[in-house]
């Protein structure tokens, strides 16, 4: 009965914090607006529609694809450190759209993406590989490798940037922000929704996987085939999260971390609570950049940064 009620309860709570963020986001911002203006002033719901809607569904599209993204990219390397964060995935999405602005330089926002998407996905393989060599070593290790990889794809990126005279283009990925977002020009986020449903699809074959190439293998499964189906569902939700908003860091290595403690690793049972927790806790350090320092905005990547950081760091002292 206890078991029951905590299955049905924590998905519950979620949901409704969902909803209860979802509205505060909806109404708080330098400009004022209130429920029952919208009926009666057309250019403030002109500029809810525009602006503070985008901007929300937004913030609940990030939150839970990154969040999953991170719990994927954990299973298939085994390793619970392993993100987008600490595997190079969000400095190749960058790195594509370098490329797309070097070479195509009216590049719309889906061709962006798409180049973002064929940078994130060859480094995330790469990234695989590397683990595939590392898996023996200490689950610390393999983050710190994936830290650096990143690291030398961002110097890569700089360089190219510098060269072609865009440098200031690319300080826009560097620092996930959404107080730019409005509409007709967020609409890529909503790939994100896709590559969700994918993820949920082929949940048990990523758990499967999780469990070790000659376990997969033994069952039937096609291990490199699911490998190859998780990495590009992750390159997705990043480079479309890039693209629209730029890097949002440690929400895919943190998020999946504390729902595992409540509901183990099977990605199936943990996929929705992984979602609705990550959507969360976004809305939330949104708000809170929001106000900590109104009329003014403290972009969303440094506040997530920051908590993101410090968990990060009592993870790896407490696995140490």
């Amino acid at each position: 009965m206890n078991s029951y009620r905590s299955r049905i309860g924590i998905p519950l709570i979620a949901v409704c914090s969902i909803l209860l963020l979802a509205w505060i986001s909806l109404f708080t911002g330098v400009k004022d607006i209130r429920f029952s203006e919208l009926y009666t002033d057309s250019e403030k719901l002109l500029f809810f529609v525009i602006s503070r809607i985008p901007r929300t569904l937004s913030l609940v599209l990030v939150g839970a694809g990154m969040s999953v993204a991170g719990f994927v990219m954990q299973q298939l390397s085994q390793n619970k450190f392993v993100s987008p964060t600490t595997s190079g995935a969000l400095e190749a999405a960058k790195m594509g759209i370098l490329f797309s602005l070097i070479f195509v330089p009216q590049a719309s926002l889906t061709l962006r993406m798409v180049f973002a998407l064929v940078f994130t996905f060859l480094s995330a393989f790469l990234f695989i590989l590397f683990v595939g060599k590392l898996r023996m070593r200490s689950t610390v290790f393999i983050p710190l490798v994936g830290l650096m990889f990143g690291s030398i794809l961002s110097a890569i990126a700089t360089f190219f940037a510098y060269r072609y005279g865009i440098v200031q283009n690319t300080q826009e990925w560097l620092l996930g922000d959404f107080s730019s977002v409005i509409q007709g020009q967020y609409e890529t986020v909503y790939v994100i929704l896709p590559a969700v449903l994918l993820i949920y699809i082929y949940a048990e074959r990523f758990t499967i996987a999780g469990m070790g190439e000659s376990f997969a293998k033994n069952l039937g499964l096609s291990y490199n085939s699911i490998v190859q189906i998780g990495l590009f569902a992750v390159s997705l939700v990043v480079s479309a999260s890039v693209v629209t908003v730029g890097a949002i860091p440690f929400v895919g290595l943190i998020i999946p971390n504390l729902v595992s403690i409540f509901v183990g690793d099977n990605l199936r049972k943990a996929l929705p609570l992984t979602a609705f927790i990550g959507a969360a806790f976004l809305l939330s350090c949104d708000i809170v950049g929001r106000l900590i320092v109104f009329p003014y905005e403290v972009p969303i990547g440094m506040t997530v940064g920051i908590i993101g950081s410090i968990v990060f760091l009592v993870m790896i002292l407490r696995k140490k």
